[in-house]
């Protein structure tokens, strides 16, 4: 029978987002194709850095030995042709990473294959690509530069999550750009035992409580974090549409403005999602992060411009 992927988390990585690929990237802007082409057969051997997701992806896929099923699945979705893609699978083997199935479009537009693989999120460093993917309603991240330090916390997978307009949606988001935090506070206090609507990340915060449940409960080998600006009296509301949605986070910091990049690192952030680049941009000094575009129909795109 043909392999198949239900059940599975899928995750979709540009071959950027999983190796630093700076240097090659600036050939291929500035000297076009063939020298990159040229560039890439002749340091074919040479192992690739790191790139931004790579401490995301080597966690998530080590979960698939903790059980005799499988839980996860990575799939490497590039624009690379099969000739220059050769050299990130060297260095996928020279790492150890269980990768074996790759899209390489020599050129063409990933964004329509997006769906025939099943994604559950894609990574990358391409906005057209990360817009296609939140337009199509995959959970979907622009990356940053990695930090200069990625040394994991422990083994464990540690992904947080901002709230609204990443793991719910733009609604409350609107109203406090809209109309300022005093209305935003009474909206959400008015509301409180209201679930918040879901957001582009919600099916998979869905997914990894689902794997929380099926690994030994000793091990606790994910562990998420919701860290927001929000504060009280606005957090109930977050509170109670968790619980109603019957999934668990290991972690909940309501910063009330506070900068969330000494939390992010403190708690050992293999990646961070936000929407906001005033959150991120301190952020990606010190933990993996990645912008969660606002949909092409979004009012947000109106208020934010």
């Amino acid at each position: 029978m043909p392999y198949s992927l239900t059940g599975l988390l899928v995750i979709g990585i540009s071959s950027r987002a999983l190796f630093d690929l700076s240097r090659e990237d600036g050939i291929f802007q500035q000297e076009g194709l063939a020298a990159y082409s040229t560039y890439q057969r002749e340091h074919e051997q040479e192992i690739l850095p790191r790139g931004t997701a790579f401490p995301l992806v080597q966690a998530l896929l080590k979960l698939n030995e903790l059980t005799d099923k499988r839980l996860v699945e990575v799939i490497i979705m590039s624009r690379n042709s099969p000739d220059t893609g050769l050299r990130i699978f060297h260095a996928i083997q020279h790492y150890g990473l269980d990768i074996t199935r790759a899209a390489l479009t020599g050129g063409e537009s990933i964004v329509p294959y997006f769906q025939a693989f099943h994604l559950d999120l894609l990574l990358s460093r391409e906005e057209s690509e990360v817009q296609g993917a939140i337009d199509a309603g995959i959970a979907a991240a622009l990356l940053y530069h990695p930090p200069l330090d990625m040394t994991p916390l422990d083994g464990r997978v540690r992904i947080a999550f901002d709230g609204d307009a990443v793991l719910f949606s733009d609604e409350a988001e609107l109203v406090y750009k809209q109309q300022g935090l005093a209305a935003f506070c009474t909206h959400e206090q008015e509301r409180a035992d209201q679930p918040l609507p879901a957001g582009p990340f919600a099916k998979f915060l869905h997914t990894l409580s689902t794997i929380q449940q099926q690994v030994p409960p000793e091990q606790a080998p994910v562990r998420i974090a919701l860290v927001t600006a929000r504060s009280s009296p606005a957090h109930e509301r977050v509170i109670k549409t968790l619980r109603a949605w019957g999934v668990r986070v290991d972690a909940a910091f309501f910063l009330g403005g506070l900068t969330k990049d000494a939390v992010l690192q403190a708690f050992g952030a293999q990646i961070f999602f936000d929407d906001q680049e005033v959150h991120l941009e301190p952020a990606s000094q010190v933990v993996p992060s990645g912008r969660v575009p606002y949909r092409s129909d979004s009012p947000l795109r109106q208020v934010s411009s």
